[in-house]
């Protein structure tokens, strides 16, 4: 089994980028999540090609492979968490989160980066899923064909609470696109725990033949709150088994946007963890010959189950 690990610097954002880049290579990661935002690589700084250019050598000095994230909270607006989004009622909105996409796919091309994930946003107040359907197929229109040209993947998340919430969505906006090949799925382990019908494992079986990049935390049933491991219920050897199975070649990324006070010590424990499960995982017997994935699942409403963390409007 050969799986490759990396940790979102979303976890990491009391730490400066180079001190970051520094603890997980020394760490033994093979790559991060780096997320666009003012802390780290900031989107929208004058000098974004050039301080995209010092990363991309930094990273080949230490050997790390990147995918390129998107789902910081505050980066286009101040006072808006994600807003606006892809979904925002505003034109002039929709258009200022297109531009972020399209630079993070030209800054994922620079970098050489495996992916540039990206959601959908959450259905603001008074707009029908239809409508939120339309404007999100019409707002990934040119980054899919940036993407295209690039050669860079797109990488949907299912995001509990958003309009694309599970696997299921992601299809929808999938075929509503004309299935192109430039766009792909982030499948969040934590997410298919809290939202999923399926456990984990059929989750990952399931979304193979699109996946893209990976996410992985902890989570609980029904609760959309990202969890340091061992510390809910996903079971996870059999999850990276069927992960390993698909021959998934991207990272997997420790996203634990919640915990950077305590950053570098979780950095570690979960490599730590990750490692033990992936031993375990590796005594797990292969599937049968005859067996086959599941065919893709039709759009359906999202449970009602779904909580967010208290006071928090939600985990990332």
């Amino acid at each position: 089994m050969t799986l490759r690990f990396g940790y979102g610097t979303n976890g990491l954002t009391d730490l400066r980028l180079d001190d970051a880049l520094a603890l997980l290579a020394d760490l033994g990661y093979d790559g991060l999540g780096l997320t666009l935002d003012h802390m780290h690589l900031d989107p929208l700084a004058p000098d974004l090609v050039e301080r995209t250019r010092r990363i991309g050598r930094r990273l080949d000095r230490l050997g790390l492979s990147v995918t390129v994230e998107t789902g910081a909270r505050y980066v286009l607006d101040a006072r808006r968490k994600h807003g606006p989004s892809l979904l925002d009622p505003d034109p002039d909105g929709r258009s200022a989160r297109v531009r972020l996409l399209l630079r993070a796919v030209q800054v994922a091309a620079d970098l050489g980066a495996h992916a540039v994930h990206c959601f959908s946003g959450t259905l603001p107040p008074g707009t029908d899923a239809e409508s939120g359907w339309k404007r999100l197929a019409e707002a990934m229109e040119p980054v899919v064909d940036a993407a295209t040209e690039a050669g860079v993947p797109l990488a949907v998340e299912p995001e509990p609470g958003h309009l694309l919430a599970r696997l299921a969505d992601f299809h929808r906006l999938r075929h509503d696109l004309g299935d192109p090949p430039a766009l792909g799925l982030t499948l969040d382990i934590g997410h298919c725990q809290c939202l999923e019908p399926e456990p984990p494992a059929a989750c990952v079986a399931a979304a193979a033949p699109w996946l893209r990049h990976v996410q992985i935390e902890d989570m609980r049933r029904g609760v959309h709150e990202h969890l340091p491991f061992g510390t809910g219920e996903i079971d996870f050897p059999p999850v990276l088994h069927a992960l390993a199975a698909t021959g998934y070649q991207g990272l997997t990324v420790v996203e634990l946007p919640r915990h950077s006070h305590a950053g570098p010590q979780l950095a570690e424990e979960s490599l730590h963890f990750l490692r033990r499960a992936t031993t375990a995982a590796n005594s797990i017997p292969a599937p049968s010959a005859d067996s086959s994935p599941p065919a893709s699942p039709a759009p359906s409403p999202a449970p009602s189950l779904l909580t967010s963390v208290p006071g928090q409007g939600g985990p990332k």
